[in-house]
């Protein structure tokens, strides 16, 4: 296989018919998606200039081109830097820069960015998804203008970085994770393992694709085995009943907050979930009534845990496997090696709490450009995950949290350095903490402590228009709250465990007065 859109290509000679991908209303057929990913690489190579390593952002909703620009980029051996539409301009802009994108496709709803671009970056290419503009091509235009022969890079291969997807940064800045194709073809191959996926198969993915939760758990491996795709463009409760109701998948993947919302709504109880072999949660760990109301609506449910560096499938329950063990991720996957080791890097015995760390050829290559994040995280092959878990006699996993601080809200990771660090470029805070509190219904939402400097008199509400013009609207704290002091460690390190703990007194507190 010279490189991953190869399974694609192999499915459209053998069912050229077979529906790939159903989106609004419309199908691609295996043989449609492939020309289409041909005329795409085509485009992107001749009239655009990509080649080998270059990298080509995304910025839009689901729609199949997110799926044909990624096999477009492995064929090309070319990069695909998808971005969260919810970041702030400056977010996405600083990724921009900091990839050195060679060209950005974009969506119309979010063309504001484009003047900003304009300015910042001019070197960047601009293609509009689904409108022309002046200094912009149109993405169909350019299918339509190159449909003839295969177009490639003999040079690519299953060991070119395919996908450069952003985190959140434990240091205040994103950091983009590198993904090889061979990452994602070994993370197919789990997942098939994982859902005992086939052909036959049908899935439903109504996770952003900018995520590899979204795009890598259940949908790339679906399209490498010749199964069907039906894409939403986002999540609603409407849309995800009407897909129960008439498309009657087998597969879908959900997290916390969509479950809530699932089956918090009147017609959950009444829904047709015959068609459903299995839902897979994860993003975090996932509360067990939540869990349970789908396991009472007769639903089995996989959990899987992983991260953007895994791509993201690391430990996973299998369907047809042993799901008694209430609260477990289950076992490390089919083609990778998970443990749970010491400060030291040794591993742990049974029951003892440890870090997570994952080998194999899932894991992330590279942190772009940041060879010093890479060696933090990656030692002797293993990549140390920052989460805390323990392992019973048998080798099954139980998370218990987080080492980082990683707040993880409606399935969106918001790391509190990121957030404090546009809370300390406020002129009147001297010093701030950003800790998570337990949400009904987001799992987690972040609570900023501050100090003032003195003599200031800024308010909550201006401290988070100022967040709010810098940082994505979920990174948001809800609640600014003003102390005098904050608990550190002898070295003045800020213990946020702590914080934490006495937040949740005093919500306690509060709530017994």
């Amino acid at each position: 296989m010279a490189d991953l859109c190869t399974l694609i290509e192999r499915n459209a000679a053998f069912t050229p018919n077979k529906p790939a991908i159903h989106f609004e209303g419309e199908t691609l057929t295996y043989a449609d998606l492939s020309r289409r990913i041909n005329g795409a690489a085509r485009a992107l190579k001749i009239t655009l200039g990509v080649n080998r390593g270059d990298r080509v952002a995304l910025l839009g909703l689901n729609r199949p081109d997110y799926l044909v620009l990624l096999y477009a980029c492995a064929r090309l051996g070319a990069i695909l830097v998808p971005l969260n539409w919810r970041l702030a301009f400056t977010e996405q802009l600083f990724i921009l820069s900091d990839v050195g994108a060679k060209v950005l496709v974009v969506e119309l709803a979010f063309g504001a960015v484009l003047p900003i671009l304009e300015e910042t970056l001019p070197q960047v290419a601009i293609v509009g998804l689904d409108f022309a503009a002046p200094g912009a091509s149109a993405w169909d235009d350019l299918l339509d203008q190159i449909q003839r022969d295969r177009c490639h890079d003999p040079c690519a291969n299953l060991g070119d970085p395919l996908l450069i997807v952003y985190t959140s940064g434990t240091t205040g800045r994103p950091k983009g994770a590198v993904l090889r194709q061979e990452a994602l073809f070994w993370n197919g191959v789990m997942s098939q393992h994982m859902h005992a996926l086939t052909s036959d198969d049908h899935v439903l993915a109504v996770l952003p694709l900018f995520h590899v939760g979204g795009l890598n758990i259940q949908t790339t491996p679906a399209l490498h085995l010749g199964a069907t795709v039906t894409i939403h463009s986002r999540f609603t409760t409407d849309a995800t009943f009407a897909a129960l109701k008439h498309d009657r998948p087998t597969l879908t993947v959900l997290v916390p907050a969509i479950i809530q919302a699932l089956t918090g709504d009147h017609r959950w109880s009444t829904a047709d979930l015959s068609s459903l072999k299995a839902i897979s949660v994860g993003s975090t760990t996932v509360p067990q009534p939540l869990i349970d109301r789908l396991v009472t609506s007769g639903v089995t449910v996989l959990q899987v845990y992983g991260s953007t560096e895994t791509s993201p499938i690391a430990i996973y329950t299998r369907l047809g496997g042993d799901l008694s063990r209430e609260g477990s991720t289950g076992l490390p996957g089919l083609c990778c090696e998970a443990i749970v080791m010491d400060e030291a890097g040794n591993e742990v015995p049974a029951g003892t709490p440890g870090e997570i760390a994952v080998r194999g050829p899932n894991v992330l290559h590279e942190y772009w450009g940041d060879r010093a994040a890479t060696r933090e995280v990656m030692h002797d092959g293993w990549y140390r995950t920052g989460d805390i878990a323990s392992r019973d006699a048998d080798g099954y996993f139980w998370v218990h949290d987080r080492k980082k601080n990683l707040i993880i809200s409606g399935g969106e990771n918001i790391y509190p350095a990121e957030v404090e660090r546009v809370l300390l470029e406020h002129p009147d805070v001297a010093q701030c903490a950003v800790i998570g509190r337990p949400d009904p219904q987001w799992d987690e939402v972040p609570v900023a402590y501050v100090i003032k400097r003195s003599g200031a008199q800024i308010s909550a509400e201006a401290l988070l228009t100022h967040v709010q013009s810098h940082l994505a609207r979920f990174k948001v704290p809800r609640e600014v709250i003003f102390t005098q002091e904050l608990p550190r460690t002898a070295l003045g390190k800020i213990q946020h465990t702590l914080l934490k703990q006495l937040n949740a007194r005093s919500a306690e507190q509060d709530f017994s007065d």
